[in-house]
């Protein structure tokens, strides 16, 4: 039955997601506030068909942390594809860092453009980097929450953290907030996984971290802030009434 329910979810999530991306490309002509509205909408429905055909329900956590105007970092745990479209609606006009090889993508490639989401190319890491600095820097300019995830990849719940070091010179550079975000998404939608499980995923927006650390120290606070609370939702996963099988291969911290 998981199986079958995966199966339709991972059926609807992708084939729906193009219905809407050809329903709405008349948002082209429109200038890019108008047309916003879209992409929430499309986290939202996505998130609609996780609860109806997986039983997969969403619990945020810490929004009264999350700064009430103007630009800043938004920097998340990556477990899986749910945080790649459920962060969105949390934010007002939030621009993701990408990989550049999703503007390659018919269609869906358009809409990043169109909503100005930032590329990088990964093969070129001081290029991507001077680039990035000007990007985000005219993204914070114009009120803008700029969202990535430090580590770069996703990396399994539980996992050993891999993070990047370039979130330390955004932070420097830019001179704004960076709020930690925790999560267990991945106890649920594991990555590299056609299966999915239902429970409840917990998003925890922690406090943010004011501008004007040494680089050295804000790394090493924003490691240990969303670990430690990443870790702390895995293990409350595990206490739920069915708790996912995922976690029997995630060793319990401490």
């Amino acid at each position: 039955m998981l199986f079958l329910r995966s199966s339709l979810f991972q059926i609807a999530f992708y084939t729906g997601t193009f219905l809407l991306m050809v329903m709405f490309s008349p948002v082209f002509l429109l200038p890019r506030k108008w047309g916003w509205w879209i992409v929430p909408f499309w986290s939202n429905f996505s998130l609609w068909l996780l609860r109806v055909i997986v039983g997969l329900k969403v619990e945020l956590r810490g929004q009264e942390n999350i700064p009430p105007r103007g630009g800043y970092i938004v920097a998340a745990k990556h477990q899986s594809v749910w945080e790649t479209f459920a962060l969105i609606r949390s934010f007002p006009d939030p621009t993701y860092i990408l990989k550049r090889e999703l503007r390659w993508i018919p269609i869906f490639g358009w809409y990043t453009a169109k909503f100005r989401q930032v590329p990088i190319n990964r093969g070129q890491k001081a290029v991507a980097l001077a680039k990035l600095k000007v990007d985000a820097a005219q993204a914070i300019s114009e009120g803008r929450q700029i969202l990535l995830f430090p580590e770069g990849t996703r990396r399994p719940a539980g996992g050993d953290p891999k993070y990047k070091f370039g979130i330390s010179h955004l932070y420097r550079d830019l001179n704004c907030p960076v709020l930690p975000v925790a999560l267990n998404a991945g106890v649920y939608w594991p990555r590299k996984s056609w299966m999915l499980y239902p429970g409840t995923v917990i998003c925890e927006f922690l406090p943010a971290i004011e501008p004007g650390l040494p680089t050295s120290v804000f790394f090493d606070r924003l490691v240990e802030t969303i670990e430690t609370a990443s870790d702390r939702l895995i293990e409350e996963a595990r206490q739920a009434p069915k708790p996912s099988p995922v976690l029997k291969k995630i060793a319990p911290r401490g």
